[in-house]
């Protein structure tokens, strides 16, 4: 199991922008589909506190539930560039 996993529906394309620097920087990660009715996604809520996508948590660093993919981006390349 990997430190940092990714909350993420498929077909987001703010979430395919985190996936794709998540594997640009060669970082193993853990995926979890969360469903497309915002008021099923509940595991998502759980962790970050609202329902939208794309998320990540990193256990590694304490991150718990950060949203927003351009504030993912920035955390990934400053903290593993």
């Amino acid at each position: 199991m990997a430190d940092i996993t990714l909350y993420e529906l498929p077909g987001c394309p703010y979430c395919a922008k985190v996936r794709s620097k998540l594997d640009e920087l060669e970082l193993e990660y853990d995926v979890i589909e969360v469903p497309r009715n915002h008021d099923d996604r509940t595991q998502v809520k759980e962790v970050s506190g609202q329902t939208g996508v794309p998320v990540i948590t990193d256990e590694a660093n304490g991150v718990e539930g950060m949203n927003e993919s351009d504030d993912i981006v920035d955390y990934l390349e400053e903290t593993y560039a």
